[in-house]
């Protein structure tokens, strides 16, 4: 995995692409970003789900999601250095098959699982904000709460870039402040004799190893999923080409490395079943291994961790939706910039509008983080593709380069995950299969639209 250059050409810094937006992250931000997003939602939230699928070996599933992330990660890498840019994945498609439909659905793809992870983590904001601070609410009120979450989300992004990227350090450092909770309270228990690590190592299933391993994987995936988001971010980051590999792979290892730790802790302490019972694991883990620890603490902390993942996924969504529309895959007007703020107001509230609709309208946590997963990995099928074709397209600058072989696993693997066989819950497809219907009719309104403008 080297850098490459065109020897026939002049070498010029990738940063030098123009952008109408700010360059306001570094490589500090950035790794926050990365870490940020990945860790959010996916452990806080849905740790118990994977173990209700292969037991005590929860950390299994975590681990093989996280091998295939790395695979596609490097296609991601060599892909955003080559051509940093905000559209990511549809900009991919477009220049390497330049079909003006595939591009459009690969960049509703993309934009609908920021949706639906967004809309996970409303979910899971309300369902921790009722547990974490004891309130008995009901499906309206989880509803509502969502509703003001996503709306608080959106006022966050339409601020600015820095603000939205400074608070997603914060944001960040608190949530790695609770699996520090976490992982502390298993140092404690473990060395009082009372957790039983034993337990991490039963696997739990009449049906084999290997299919259990693999839908709890197909689930696990939603929680390594987030490094393609900084793709999105490219025109606003210093120096892309120079910071994302290096950040990129730092950013995939914490995150994997807490997964696997924090995982081993909440089964070994809390029994398969109670962890796999609703949507805040992580919190029955505090009151099973330190009952003395206050509940409403650990539930704001949740509450701050999935809410970062619903700032990052929202930020993303809207620089999609902005590259697209500067790309001319879509209408003009979502590419509509606040010249005081430099943000892309209309792509915001497009974006903010439909997560509202999914908290709305869409089930619970598992489905709509299943489908997260569900359409990134169809996506990515397609990026691991796109980065082989595209090795005919020369550019003036340095940038990284996946071997071959990576980006063929990558894109085998992915193209596995998304078959039925995986034993993902029917429901999912259902949902994708809405969304992405809704994304042909948005294709023929926009197609109309740019003739009547022609």
């Amino acid at each position: 995995m080297a850098q490459t250059t065109d020897p026939t050409r002049p070498s010029v810094p990738s940063d030098a692409t123009d952008t109408k937006l700010k360059r306001a992250i570094g490589p500090g931000l950035l790794l926050l970003f990365i870490v940020g997003d990945v860790l959010g939602t996916g452990i806080y939230a849905l740790t118990g789900k994977v173990a209700e699928e292969v037991g005590g070996m929860v950390w299994v599933p975590f681990l093989v999601a996280f091998a295939v992330a790395t695979l596609t990660a490097c296609s991601y890498l060599e892909l955003v250095t080559k051509y940093p840019k905000a559209a990511g994945a549809a900009l991919y498609t477009q220049k390497a098959f330049g079909i003006h439909f595939v591009t459009f659905l690969v960049a509703f793809a993309v934009m609908s699982s920021g949706l639906t992870s967004s809309a996970t983590a409303a979910r899971a904001f309300a369902e921790n904000f009722s547990t974490g601070f004891a309130f008995e609410f009901g499906p309206v009120a989880v509803t509502i709460i969502g509703l003001a979450f996503i709306g608080a989300i959106a006022l966050i992004n339409l601020r600015g870039v820095s603000e939205s990227v400074l608070l997603n350090a914060v944001f960040t450092c608190i949530e790695l402040t609770g699996l520090i909770i976490i992982i502390g309270i298993g140092v404690m228990v473990f060395g009082e004799g009372e957790a039983d690590i034993g337990k991490a190592f039963e696997f739990e299933s009449s049906d084999g190893i290997f299919w259990p391993v693999i839908a709890g994987t197909t689930l696990a995936f939603f929680a390594m999923v987030g490094f393609e988001d900084s793709v999105n971010m490219a025109e606003e980051t210093k120096r892309p080409a120079r910071t994302f590999p290096k950040v990129l792979f730092a950013g995939l290892a914490i995150a994997a490395l807490l997964y696997l730790i924090v995982s081993i802790v909440a089964i070994s302490i809390v029994p398969v079943e109670d962890l796999a019972e609703g949507d805040t694991p992580l919190l029955k883990v505090v009151e099973t291994g330190a009952p003395a620890f206050p509940p409403w603490v650990f539930g704001l902390i949740t509450m701050i961790a999935v809410g970062n993942s619903a700032l990052i996924n929202l930020l993303m969504a809207s620089r999609l939706v902005y590259g697209m529309s500067e790309e001319g895959v879509l209408p003009r007007v979502l590419g509509r910039i606040n010249r005081a703020r430099k943000t892309p107001v209309t792509a915001i509230l497009f974006t903010s509008l439909l997560a509202a609709g999914l908290v709305t309208f869409v089930g619970a946590v598992p489905e709509l983080g299943g489908t997260t997963a569900l359409l990134l990995l169809a996506v990515f099928t397609v990026v691991n593709v796109a980065v082989l074709v595209l090795r005919r397209d020369k550019v003036e600058h340095e940038h990284f380069k996946s071997p071959t072989a990576v980006s063929v696993a990558g894109a085998l693997s992915c193209a596995f995950l998304v078959g039925p066989w995986t034993g993902r819950d029917p429901s999912q497809y259902t949902i994708a299969a809405v969304l992405i219907g809704i994304g042909v009719a948005l294709w023929l309104v926009t197609r109309l639209w740019m003739r009547r403008s022609e």
